[in-house]
C-alpha cells in the first residue's frame, strides 16, 4: 500500500503554487476535503484528486467556476 502523506495548508499551497489563503477558499467551498489533527491536513490523495477533477477550469472564484476559455 503506498502511504497516504498529509500536508498542511502551507505545504499544500505551495505544492499547487499558490497561497495558503486561497487554499483555505477551496476548503471553504468545499473543494478539497481536509481532516484537522491539531491543525488542518490535506491528503496527498486529496490533492491530487481535486487537481484532476478542476483540471480545464478556472477556479479564480471557487464559488464560481468556470471552464477555461483562451479566447477571452
Amino acid at each position: 500500500m503506498v502511504e497516504d502523506i498529509l500536508y498542511t495548508v502551507t505545504e499544500a499551497s505551495k505544492l499547487i503554487k499558490t497561497n495558503p489563503a486561497y487554499v483555505y477558499e477551496l476548503i471553504h467551498a468545499g473543494l478539497i476535503p481536509v481532516i484537522k489533527l491539531g491543525s488542518i491536513k490535506i491528503r496527498r490523495s486529496s490533492l491530487l484528486e481535486f487537481l484532476a477533477k478542476y483540471e480545464g477550469m478556472d477556479l479564480t472564484k471557487p464559488n464560481n467556476i468556470k471552464k477555461l476559455d483562451f479566447n477571452e
